[in-house]
C-alpha cells in the first residue's frame, strides 16, 4: 500500500495528556471527544492516558462470559467494555493512545485498512525514537471488516478471548512478537482508533481472571501469550518511563502526520457530559455485561 502521508497540508490537532483514571472515565473521554469532534467542537485529537486502577477491557461484541467474575473480584482489578472491537486487554503498565477524527479527516479517510496503515506510521515512529525494532505489516489471516468496530458480531467466533493473541491488520511488532494492539470504531460523528503499548510487566496476568475448564488450559494459554507477545521492557532491556513514551509519540504524530498538536484539556461542557457517560454507560452493569 503506497501512501504519501507528507503530502498532506499542515493542521492543527488537539492534544489531551491525561492523568491515570479509571476505565470508564477512560472509555467515557474518548466517546465524549468523539461526539465533540463530529458536532465541530473538537480539533482532530491524540489523547494519550494510562489507568488506574489496573483494568480490564472487553471488547464491543465479546461476551462477559469469557470473564471468571470470582476471580476477577479476588484480583481487585476494574472492568470496562470498549466501544470498539477485539477481544480483552488488561491494562496496567502501560501507554494508552487514542486517535479521533471526523471522516473529513484525510489522514483517516477511505478504508479502515487504510487508516490503519496510516497511523501505524506514526506509532512505528514513536517506537523507534525510543530504539525499539518495531515493524507494522498487513496480517493475512485477518479481512479489514473483522472485530474492528462495533456492530461486527463476528468477533464472536473468535474462540480466543485475550486481545493480544488475536492478529489483527497491520499489527506492530517487536523481535516478532505483538507489541500494540489497536481497535477501530466508525460512527456517524467520526472515527475513534485506541490502542495499547505495554511498558513492562507480566503480560499473562490477564489469564488469571479469564474462564478456563481447567488450570492446565490456564497455564498453557499464559505460556502461548508470552510466546506471541512482549513489552517494551523486554525488547530494549531497560524499563522506560511513560512520559518519555508520550514525549515520543506527541513528536513522531506531528512529523509524520504532518500536524501540530495543541494541548487542549477537557472543556466544562465535555467533562459534564463525561461524568454522565460514566453513571449511565460505562460504569453501568447493563453496558458491561450486555453480552
Amino acid at each position: 500500500m503506497e501512501i504519501d502521508v507528507t503530502s498532506y497540508p499542515r493542521s492543527s490537532w488537539r492534544l489531551l495528556i491525561n492523568s491515570a483514571y479509571p476505565g470508564a472515565r477512560n472509555m467515557a473521554v474518548d466517546e465524549t471527544v468523539l461526539e465533540s469532534v463530529g458536532r465541530g467542537d473538537s480539533l482532530p485529537t491524540l489523547r494519550l492516558y494510562a489507568w488506574e486502577p489496573a483494568c480490564i477491557s472487553l471488547g464491543y461484541a465479546q461476551s462477559f462470559t469469557d470473564i471468571d467474575p470470582n476471580l476477577l473480584n479476588q484480583s481487585g482489578w476494574d472492568i470496562v467494555r470498549r466501544p470498539t472491537g477485539g477481544r480483552a486487554i488488561l491494562h496496567i503498565d502501560e501507554l494508552t493512545y487514542s486517535v479521533i477524527a471526523p471522516h473529513s479527516e484525510a489522514r483517516l479517510a477511505g478504508s479502515i485498512l487504510e487508516s490503519y496503515y496510516r497511523l501505524s506510521l506514526a506509532l512505528l515512529a514513536a517506537l523507534h525514537m525510543l530504539d525499539i525494532p518495531a515493524k507494522a505489516s498487513p496480517n493475512s489471516e485477518t479481512k479489514e471488516e473483522n472485530h474492528h468496530h462495533p456492530g461486527n458480531r463476528s468477533s464472536n467466533k473468535l474462540l480466543n478471548p485475550v486481545c493480544f493473541e488475536v492478529p489483527s491488520s497491520y499489527e506492530i511488532t517487536a523481535l516478532d512478537r505483538k507489541l500494540i494492539g489497536s481497535a477501530q470504531a466508525r460512527r456517524k460523528e467520526g472515527i475513534l482508533q485506541h490502542g495499547s503499548l505495554p511498558l513492562y510487566g507480566d503480560l499473562s496476568r490477564i489469564t488469571r481472571v479469564l474462564k478456563f475448564d481447567d488450570e492446565e488450559s490456564r497455564e498453557k494459554a499464559a505460556a502461548r501469550l508470552l510466546r506471541r507477545a512482549t513489552t517494551a521492557e523486554s525488547v530494549l532491556g531497560i524499563r522506560i518511563e511513560w512520559e518519555v513514551v508520550a514525549q515520543a509519540f506527541v513528536k513522531a504524530f506531528q512529523q509524520v502526520l504532518n500536524i501540530n498538536l495543541i494541548e487542549v484539556p477537557l472543556t466544562s461542557t465535555e467533562e459534564i457530559q463525561t461524568n454522565e457517560l460514566v453513571r449511565t454507560k460505562y460504569s453501568h452493569q447493563s453496558w458491561i455485561k450486555r453480552i
